[in-house]
């Protein structure tokens, strides 16, 4: 096939909408993510950690950054903008610093860290996967 230059187009490879579906689905779980501390912050729910007013002061310093870096992340992988990773390794930096380095004051929440990091993790092999045929061009 020819493209409007003339030359031929190159098919997309399956790495690349690999990392478009990995891109994809973690936005949509930073957006859940996002609503979750929105959430919190309103004060939908009652509870001790559900209203912003009843935090004690390491969750209402916590709360609203995340409340802010989840949407931001999940824009950024939606549109598959090389931002969206860099914000999503801020969010999972601050998350692991949270539960893994003061479990006392947030609580530990394995899964929620492990998931961050398996994603990454998958883009980072995708980007590894796909440096020779970046260095064929």
């Amino acid at each position: 096939m020819r493209g409007k230059t003339g030359r031929p187009e190159r098919a997309p490879f399956i790495n690349d909408r690999l990392r478009d579906v990995v891109c994809r689905l973690a936005s949509v779980a930073l957006f859940a993510g996002g609503l979750f501390y929105w959430t919190r912050l309103i004060g939908v729910y009652d509870g001790l950690l559900w209203r912003f007013d009843t935090m004690p002061i390491w969750w209402r310093i916590a709360t609203p950054v995340l409340a802010v870096l989840y949407p931001i992340a999940g824009v950024g992988l939606w549109l598959i903008a090389s931002w969206g990773i860099v914000i999503w390794t801020l969010v999972f930096a601050i998350e692991a610093i949270m539960h893994l380095g003061f479990a006392r004051l947030f609580g530990t929440a394995p899964a929620q860290v492990g998931l961050h990091a398996f994603g990454l993790v998958a883009l980072l092999m995708l980007r590894v996967a796909a440096l020779p045929e970046q260095r064929r061009k």
